[in-house]
């Protein structure tokens, strides 16, 4: 399985940018995909989650109500909505697939529950 991330790029505080994950292959019935990022000297962090099959999705707080993860089966895609920018969302953004399929915040947050990565895309928010 593959996963090819892409949508990154430069942008200013308050702009909007949508990142999209394509997938070579589904890898199941029901499980899940998340979104990751990793700023400059910092460690990768988790963002949010989707099902795939069900659509529901979950965010980290650091993010709630600003970005918006979405799917098409049609297309094996996911998508990351990313609305009012700030610096400090700078960061490399990996989607990962092979996840976990319920909304268990420990499992959703953990690298570890996802067996596929993507190649990460790089967003830069200037102010």
């Amino acid at each position: 399985v593959q996963l090819q991330a892409s949508g990154g790029g430069l942008v200013q505080a308050g702009d909007s940018l949508r990142l999209s994950c394509v997938v070579s292959r589904r890898t199941g019935t029901n499980y899940g995909m998340g979104w990751f990022r990793q700023a400059p000297g910092k460690e990768r962090e988790f963002i949010g989650w989707i099902n795939w099959t069900t659509g529901s999705t979950s965010y980290a707080d650091s993010v709630k109500g600003r970005f918006d993860i979405s799917r098409d089966n049609a297309k094996n895609t996911m998508y990351l909505q990313m609305n009012s920018l700030k610096p400090e969302d700078t960061a490399v953004y990996y989607c990962a697939a092979d996840g976990p399929p319920f909304a268990i915040l420990s499992a959703m947050r953990s690298e570890s529950s996802y067996n596929y990565w993507g190649q990460g895309t790089l967003v830069t928010v200037s102010s």
